[in-house]
């Protein structure tokens, strides 16, 4: 009888133990919150890894750039020197960058002025090429005086001043050997009242300037007080020459 009662005692106590360590065993082989958490913080870590890379994907795409003409050479290779540009302290707009197309008929709007933090096309229009650029299209530019051709690559904007074409904008060419002249040419940024549609409907182009980038009248005001004092613009043709002696590009790459 006494053996079959310490039998019976020492069953009691197994099961006991046994119950006192159960919750401990499933808590080890059902997944608990602390691992989720951690599995969220690492994903969120990725993400944010890949924003410099895939925002630029992202703004072209989500604006739908492609279907306003604007190629994605030109965007990408804007935002590239946007970054140098930026990262040497030369922009007091970081939100806006400008965009002028060469590429692109000058029949059609080339000019585009994006607000690449909030995600808007701010301004999109025509815009004049060098009367010795080419007709229709810009083929040809030049950073020499007199020239009357457009030159290509990255400006800063400067201020603006009330000169012989009205309202303008001061434009610096950060590009040695390309642009750097702008100043000395008096290649800045104005309204021309041949930069509109009744003058593409009689020609099938816009009228020409002198080398400047010259905009429409119904929109030069808010555009140049929109990119005013240091925002980047960048001024882009698939040329060979440029593209490769660009040093802007060839550092962002």
């Amino acid at each position: 009888m006494k053996k079959s009662l310490k039998k019976f005692s020492v069953f009691l106590s197994s099961v006991f133990i046994f119950l006192i360590h159960l919750p401990f065993v499933f808590a080890k082989t059902l997944p608990g919150t602390h691992l989720v958490h951690n599995t969220s913080k690492t994903n969120i870590l990725n993400t944010d890894d890949e924003l410099p890379n895939s925002s630029k994907t992202t703004v072209f795409d989500s604006l739908h750039l492609n279907t306003l003409g604007l190629t994605k050479q030109a965007y990408d290779y804007a935002i590239r020197g946007f970054q140098t540009l930026r990262s040497m302290g030369k922009l007091n707009n970081d939100s806006v960058i400008a965009i002028i197309d060469f590429s692109l008929s000058s029949a059609e709007k080339r000019l585009f002025v994006i607000d690449i933090k909030n995600y808007q096309v701010l301004f999109n229009t025509y815009v004049a090429h060098g009367r010795n650029s080419g007709t229709e299209y810009a083929k040809k530019f030049s950073n020499k005086i007199q020239s009357n051709e457009s030159s290509l690559g990255f400006y800063v904007t400067g201020d603006t001043y009330n000169g012989e074409h009205g309202y303008s904008l001061h434009l610096e060419g950060v590009e040695k050997g390309i642009n750097d002249n702008a100043y000395k040419r008096a290649i800045v940024m104005h309204c021309a009242d041949y930069v509109n549609e009744n003058y593409i409907k009689q020609k099938g182009y816009i009228g020409r300037s002198l080398g400047c980038p010259a905009i429409p009248e119904k929109v030069y005001k808010p555009i140049i007080n929109e990119i005013k004092e240091g925002t980047c613009l960048f001024l882009y043709s698939p040329n060979n020459y440029y593209l490769s002696h660009s040093v802007f590009l060839k550092h962002a790459s």
